[in-house]
């Protein structure tokens, strides 16, 4: 990853998306901003960027639906979104469309660069988990998920999109399959930041990755749910290089 990445802040109030750049250009970051959908699509092609931190409200389309559009057109960024104090709902919908974090208003400076910092810790440690020499491909139950390409292949031989978070995991499930993962130990393996372990995080994940891994016969019963503790992830698992 580039020693300087380059983050996308998309925030239509002018003075918190400058004072917002100014920070993250003085603590070692390329930034640069964008005010609403269009301009954030305008920069996305015309620069490379590590993450997008994106305000749910904003003119036009909305964050949410932004987030939406960038799952399907950019699945494997990571965004942060931005929340309104106290809004749960907006929360659990974003992590619920494959948002990577989450921040509240307000927040304070050390909050937002530590939660930025913990993402791009998470994306440069699966670059080097999965680099060469590693196991590329992952089967269980006829699927097969392509570590090196992030894609997931289902039984009929379909890709199915992974967002970051659903990727890690996939994998934490997969590096550990037949055991019982408590919700701490599952929000150990996914999160580096300044959140509750308690919070709905890993049940929003498990449930989005269970939709992604439902078959046309409905069977979602490789993700078994053991009550007031954890998952346990059912199949066996085969590495191939």
């Amino acid at each position: 990853m580039d020693p300087k990445p380059n983050i996308l802040v998309v925030e239509d109030d002018a003075p918190i998306r400058h004072l917002i750049i100014r920070l993250l250009r003085e603590n070692g970051f390329r930034a640069f901003g964008a005010r609403d959908g269009e301009e954030m699509w305008r920069a996305l092609a015309k620069a490379a960027v590590d993450l997008v931190l994106l305000d749910i409200m904003l003119p036009g389309q909305s964050g949410l639906e932004l987030l939406c559009a960038l799952r399907i057109r950019h699945a494997a960024l990571p965004v942060v979104m931005v929340t309104a104090e106290g809004g749960e709902t907006d929360r659990v919908r974003s992590l619920d469309l494959g948002a990577e974090d989450y921040l509240a208003k307000p927040f304070g400076r050390q909050e937002l660069l530590l939660r930025i910092r913990a993402v791009l810790r998470r994306v440069r440690l699966r670059a080097t988990v999965f680099g060469e020499g590693a196991s590329r491909w992952m089967r269980f139950q006829g699927w097969s998920l392509d570590t090196a390409r992030r894609d997931l292949l289902s039984p009929a031989g379909a890709v199915i999109d992974l967002s970051s978070a659903e990727f890690d995991l996939l994998v934490a499930f997969l590096e550990h399959p037949q055991q019982m993962l408590t919700r701490d130990k599952i929000f150990g393996l996914l999160y580096d930041r300044l959140a509750d372990p308690n919070d709905r995080s890993v049940d929003v994940l498990v449930s989005r990755l269970r939709r992604k891994l439902k078959t046309e016969e409905g069977d979602t019963a490789m993700i078994m749910t053991v009550r007031g503790t954890g998952y346990s992830f059912l199949p066996r698992v085969e590495r191939e290089a």
